[in-house]
């Protein structure tokens, strides 16, 4: 699995900037546990933003971290974050709460990287795919040589990620990354499940079939 690319997560100061917590962390708004989203989304819909920072906060590294591996391009993904929760704060009105807070934030996202996807079809360069990927943790011991093999074992697997239609990259990606279940991806794609697993086999046949192609002509 590749790391996580926590650096240079976006800040969204007009919902209340930017807070790193660890995974444990529970932040309250109002005295209410941020393990539901409910009463944050009806103080946003009454007029709290600070409410909906919290939202923010809980979600931003998450989001931009599986953005970054499907678009390969910190950058985007950086901007695509901002856009999420620009349109989320926006049509909040219309979240008609039948999936969760998450889902609903994903699902937009989603939408708006496969727009950028399609308008921009390119390999994803060596810096990027280090950026997207994020730094791996030197063993003890590891020489230059080691580390430059383990740097571009990360760029071959990014490029052969970048290179898989966008229905097969965005259940790999969530999936692979995200660890999410078949049922989670099916509610954030607003696929079948069924539809999930088929994709999800035929994206790991299409990335096992790329990279053996890029080994095969290794020198």
């Amino acid at each position: 699995m590749i790391g996580a690319a926590t650096a240079g997560a976006p800040s969204l100061r007009g919902f209340g900037g930017r807070t790193e917590l660890s995974p444990t962390t529970r932040v309250s708004y109002s005295g209410l546990a941020l393990s539901d989203d409910g009463p944050l989304i009806e103080a946003t819909l009454a007029g709290e933003s600070a409410a909906f920072g919290q939202l923010v906060r809980k979600y931003q590294d998450r989001l931009y971290n599986t953005l970054a591996h499907l678009t390969g391009r910190p950058e985007d993904a950086r901007d695509l974050v901002q856009d999420a929760f620009v349109q989320a704060f926006v049509k909040l009105e219309t979240f008609k709460r039948q999936s969760g807070f998450y889902t609903w934030l994903y699902r937009i996202a989603f939408n708006l990287a496969a727009t950028t996807l399609r308008r921009r079809r390119r390999t994803v360069s060596v810096e990027a795919a280090r950026e997207s990927s994020g730094q791996e943790p030197i063993e003890p011991g590891e020489g230059p040589h080691q580390r430059l093999e383990q740097d571009e074992r990360c760029r071959q697997v990014q490029e052969a990620i970048a290179q898989l239609g966008d229905e097969y990259r965005s259940v790999l990606v969530l999936r692979e990354m995200e660890g999410c279940s078949y049922e989670r991806i099916a509610e954030i794609l607003d696929l079948p499940v069924g539809t999930v697993r088929s994709r999800l086999h035929r994206a790991r046949a299409q990335l096992r079939d790329q990279l053996e192609e890029v080994l095969s002509v290794e020198p």
